[in-house]
């Protein structure tokens, strides 16, 4: 029995000794060669788009809301990275990127939420944290105004906006920032 107990030993650290060595020989960086003609790589490569040039390992990163070659303002922008892990809807929406682009990210009117992003109950069937700032429809309008008042908007397209006849709000025109598909009740 001592026998067969140590020839099951040797034979399983023999198995889990080659199966190591031969992932580390599939895990040896492969050479990489240039081809003659970089034009017909990029050509050949399907993940590339037409008017996009190939990404290459010693170009920067592209960021989120990168600005066309040439434009100083585009430097900096709100980093929200943490909100997008979750809401990549949000990545591409107007009022996001707009904002952002003038360094206002989604805590600024939604708080820093550390509470809300670090909850992932939801994935789970729990109700999930809000954020810290949530607004009602009636109250979009006076929030978005704090900062961009009547006299600066004050234009034909937002008449409908200062009707008092109509429930008009801000975002029924500017972006898709509410979430018509919520998956979650607020705790």
């Amino acid at each position: 029995m001592k026998n067969f107990f140590l020839m099951f030993i040797l034979t399983v650290t023999t198995i889990a000794i080659m199966s190591c060595e031969k992932t580390k020989t599939q895990d040896k960086p492969q050479k990489i060669t240039e081809p003659d003609n970089a034009t017909n790589a990029v050509a050949n490569d399907k993940s590339v788009k037409d008017d996009e040039p190939p990404l290459l390992l010693e170009d920067e990163p592209p960021l989120l809301l990168d600005e066309p070659a040439g434009d100083p303002s585009a430097a900096q922008g709100a980093d929200n990275s943490r909100c997008f892990v979750c809401h990549i809807n949000y990545v591409k929406e107007d009022i996001a990127v707009t904002h952002a682009r003038q360094n206002m990210g989604c805590a600024t009117c939604h708080g820093e939420c550390d509470e809300h992003i670090a909850d992932e109950s939801w994935a789970y069937g729990g109700n999930g944290t809000a954020p810290d700032i949530m607004y009602l429809r009636d109250k979009i309008k006076p929030f978005c105004m704090g900062c961009h008042p009547k006299e600066t908007i004050n234009t034909e397209q937002h008449e409908p906006l200062f009707d008092i006849t109509k429930d008009k709000t801000c975002t029924d025109c500017h972006g898709d920032h509410r979430l018509v598909n919520r998956k979650t009740k607020w705790k």
